[in-house]
């Protein structure tokens, strides 16, 4: 396997001759991990970190045409190998994409995180029957936000100025200027919010990814309290690497430890996998596109930031 020095070599050579390096390069990898792994892949990448503050970054209603672009006449027989890596995005759309792969695909859907898949990213990854995962992959917290303000906060805050109020009436005027900011019906739309993802994430572990185990609730019990722990987890923000995703249960692998049909190590599955996210780094560092979602022939949808408007 190359290393990306040498993949940039390729891709300025190509460059050189006037053609679409990147494309060109990115397909070839593609193509590579399909053949390693005899599986479909669908990579699924969003540029929320090299063009952060623009809309449209995160996971919603457009992308399923993206999807359906994707899975188009591929052999959906060999499963799928869903590449993530996104900021999260809508509960709703989320789990309409969910739903839609699984119709495709069943079950047999392996989420793999080259570096990060947050919030309603990790409620993807959930939903399929195992997480691969490198050292320097995260998860992240599944606790909904509602207005961008964290769910399980704001219900935390009104126990405390209730508990608070009812020990210390002086204290009312103090907790009056900040339950007045709240909008009619936003506390049941944060306890709604909260219902919605912990259930979704919750059936969707005991249907897929411990199916068949006879402690199946458990277990998704248990790592639905490990991703919406608000105390220990402190922020929405939080980085989940793979020790502490395995630690509160998760059926996640580690990449540097695949091994081939032989039991042996193998160290070409972990390359191909970067070496296929590096070209999508590439793709969105340099280029106008702000996310992409491509499956292993090339076929899927590309979007570019919006041209400027002149006068």
């Amino acid at each position: 396997m190359p290393n990306w020095n040498e993949v940039l070599q390729q891709i300025q050579q190509i460059e050189a001759q006037g053609q679409n390096a990147s494309g060109i390069v990115r397909s070839h990898f593609l193509k590579q991990l399909h053949q390693k792994t005899g599986r479909n892949i669908i990579a699924y990448y969003s540029a929320f970190l090299s063009k952060p503050n623009i809309g449209g970054m995160e996971i919603n209603d457009e992308d399923k045409n993206g999807f359906m672009m994707a899975v188009h006449k591929l052999d959906r027989a060999k499963g799928l190998d869903l590449l993530l890596h996104t900021p999260g995005g809508s509960i709703s759309s989320t789990q309409s994409i969910v739903d839609y792969l699984h119709k495709m695909f069943g079950k047999n859907i392996r989420a793999i995180i080259p570096q990060i898949a947050m919030s309603a990213g990790t409620m993807i990854a959930c939903s399929c029957k195992e997480i691969w995962m490198g050292k320097h992959s995260n998860l992240g917290p599944i606790d909904p936000q509602v207005n961008n303000i964290p769910a399980y906060g704001v219900l935390r805050e009104f126990k405390t100025a209730c508990k608070e109020i009812k020990q210390d009436g002086s204290k009312i005027p103090i907790w009056q200027s900040i339950i007045g900011q709240y909008r009619p019906t936003f506390l049941s739309r944060c306890e709604n919010a909260i219902a919605w993802s912990n259930d979704f994430v919750r059936e969707q572990l005991i249907s897929v990814m411990f199916e068949g185990m006879a402690d199946a609730k458990k277990k998704a019990g248990q790592v639905v309290r490990g991703l919406t722990h608000y105390r220990r987890n402190k922020t929405h923000e939080n980085h989940l690497h793979f020790e502490e995703c395995q630690k509160i249960g998760l059926n996640v692998k580690a990449i540097e430890d695949a091994v081939d049909a032989n039991g042996n190590k193998d160290d070409v599955f972990q390359d191909l996998i970067l070496t296929v996210h590096h070209c999508y780094m590439q793709l969105l560092m340099n280029t106008p596109c702000m996310k992409a979602i491509e499956n292993q022939t090339g076929v899927g949808l590309f979007k570019h930031m919006p041209t400027p408007v002149t006068k």
